[in-house]
Formats: C-alpha cells, sequence, structure tokens
C-alpha cells in the first residue's frame, strides 16, 4: 500500500526558513515524478516545485531562488528547503507521487505552513 506522508509544517516568522519532508511507503519511490503543491485558503492548489526520478527539478516562479527541493532514493524521502519565507507562502503543502509514465497519482494529506510574525 503507497502512503505519502509530509512533515515539518509549522509557524514561522517572515524572512525564516522551514524544511519539508515527504516519506513514502510502497515501492514507487524511485520510478516517480515528486512535487510539493501547496493550496492557500480561498484559492486554488499550485504546482510548487517537481524533481523527476534522476533530480532534475523545476520551479513555479514565485519560489525561484528561495526554495529547494531534493530527493533521497534510498530513503524513500523527498524534501523542500523553504527560505526566505513570506506571509504569502502560508498554506497547506501537498506531496504528490506520479509514477513515471503513467497516469497513476498519489497524495499526502498535507502539512500547514503559517508566515507570520
Amino acid at each position: 500500500q503507497v502512503q505519502l506522508v509530509e512533515s515539518g509544517g509549522g509557524l514561522v516568522q517572515p524572512g525564516g526558513s522551514l524544511r519539508l519532508s515527504c516519506a513514502v511507503s510502497g515501492s514507487i519511490f524511485s520510478r516517480s515524478m515528486m512535487s510539493w503543491y501547496r493550496q492557500a485558503p480561498g484559492k486554488q492548489r499550485e504546482l510548487v516545485a517537481k524533481i523527476t526520478p534522476g533530480s532534475s527539478a523545476n520551479y513555479e516562479d514565485s519560489v525561484k531562488d528561495r526554495f529547494t527541493i531534493s530527493r533521497d532514493n534510498a530513503k524513500n524521502t523527498m524534501y523542500l528547503q523553504m527560505n526566505s519565507l513570506k506571509p504569502e507562502d502560508t498554506a497547506i503543502y501537498y506531496c504528490n507521487a506520479r509514477i513515471w509514465a503513467s497516469d497513476v497519482v498519489y497524495w499526502g494529506r498535507g502539512t500547514q505552513v503559517t508566515v507570520s510574525s
């Protein structure tokens, strides 16, 4: 059974940092495109960053140069290092796995990130 479990969210002041983790159980991690999405109150869920099985990464424009996505295939875990956080980064952050070259997708339950003074 595949499960995605996010952790690392919390309350941080503007300019601060957080590191999110997504632990994946089941034998899909190494062959999946992994992504972080977020959903702010009253807004649609949006893609934040994605990383291929070979660790090629792409970012949404507003987080470039502030966020870094990475993965450890040996630990079945994906990370999102978030620096220089802004109030507009406040959202629930979700982990997503899509098995490469397929339409099979899995979601985590999300972790809350709140940026506020």
